[in-house]
C-alpha cells in the first residue's frame, strides 16, 4: 500500500518503517494472513522455521491481531487467528509438515481437522 493508503488506515508517516514500499504493519498484515492456508504453513514446516525460537516468538508477538484495532483488517479474520492459535502449540507446529493434517484443513476446514487439539 502507498503512504496515504497506510495513513487512511490510523498510520503516522513518520511513525511508520518502511520496507520497499511497505509499512512494517502491512507487511505483518500480509504475513499474517498467508497463514491462513494450510499449504503455506505446511511449507514453513518443511523449511525448519517452527524449529527456529525468534519465528516462534514472531508467532506469538502476532497475536496483536486479535485486537479490535487491528482485527478489522484481516480478510478472513477466523482462519488466520486460528492458525495463530494453532502455531502456539508445539505439537501442532510438529505435526504441520504432515501431508495428512494439511489435506484434512483443506477438506474439513480448521475445527473440524483440530478438534483433538486444545483451543
Amino acid at each position: 500500500m502507498a503512504e496515504p493508503q497506510a495513513k487512511a488506515n490510523g498510520l503516522k508517516g513518520r511513525d511508520v518503517e518502511w520496507y520497499g514500499g511497505a509499512s512494517r504493519f502491512e507487511l505483518e498484515l500480509e504475513f499474517a494472513q498467508a497463514l491462513s492456508n494450510p499449504l503455506y504453513v505446511q511449507y514453513l514446516a518443511t523449511q525448519k522455521y517452527f524449529e527456529d525460537e525468534n519465528f516462534i516468538r514472531y508467532l506469538d508477538y502476532l497475536q496483536y491481531f486479535r485486537e479490535p484495532r487491528y482485527l478489522k483488517f484481516l480478510q478472513y479474520p477466523g482462519p488466520t487467528l486460528r492458525m495463530l492459535e494453532l502455531l502456539q502449540q508445539e505439537q501442532f507446529r510438529k505435526d504441520a509438515i504432515s501431508p495428512a493434517l494439511t489435506q484434512a484443513l483443506l477438506e474439513n476446514g480448521f475445527e473440524a481437522a483440530t478438534a483433538g487439539l486444545s483451543k
